[in-house]
């Protein structure tokens, strides 16, 4: 009787554990992390392009020193920002790290706001390579944002859904920040269009 009752716990306990999803979470946390690797790896690509940018224009649009500054100290509070995994983890971080980066992005369309107005600047080759380069980086943090999105939701179903959501509670898995938008009244508001002067 013992062997079969001993038999019996061993086998409740199997089954217990291969659902606790404990290994589920491993590979979702892994990927979030691979994901927000992708992510922080476009951004870096990003501020790594923007010292030929700003150059480039320098040598056209001197008088813009302010769009010039503004995106320089961008850079800078984008560069600086520490990255680290524990970033995933805090809202409040996460939130810092969105902030930064949109002010980057910001600054950047100004700039290409300003490229508008010279005419000589837009037909140069290295300001036209530099664009193209940005505007393919800008394409690929959409999608590396998109792509951690989806790790991320995946990881937080797993967390909130019965029966895991008791091995997140045990093992301190929390719920993963995701993207948010931080203008997202602003960009709901389709904007006016108008040919006519």
């Amino acid at each position: 009787m013992k062997k079969w009752f001993a038999w019996l716990a061993t086998a409740f306990l199997a089954l217990a554990l291969s659902g606790c999803g404990y290994n589920d979470f491993q590979a979702k946390d892994e990927a979030t992390k691979a994901a927000w690797g992708e992510v922080v790896n476009q951004y870096q690509r990003r501020a790594d392009l923007i010292p030929n940018l700003v150059n480039t224009v320098k040598g056209y649009a001197a008088h813009e020193k302010d769009t010039l500054e503004a995106v320089t100290q961008a850079r800078a509070a984008a560069t600086s920002f520490q990255i680290t995994p524990e970033v995933l983890n805090n809202p409040e971080a996460f939130a810092k790290f969105q902030q930064v980066q949109g002010q980057l992005s910001s600054a950047l369309s100004r700039l290409m706001a300003v490229s508008e107005n010279y005419p000589q600047l837009k037909a140069d080759t290295s300001f036209r390579d530099l664009q193209s380069q940005l505007e393919g980086t800008e394409n690929r943090i959409t999608v590396a944002r998109q792509r951690y999105i989806a790790a991320v939701q995946e990881y937080n179903i797993l967390a909130r859904s019965f029966p895991s959501n008791i091995t997140a509670k045990v093992f301190g898995y929390q719920v993963k920040p995701s993207f948010t938008v931080e203008n997202e009244k602003a960009i709901s508001t389709a904007p006016t269009v108008n040919f006519g002067k």
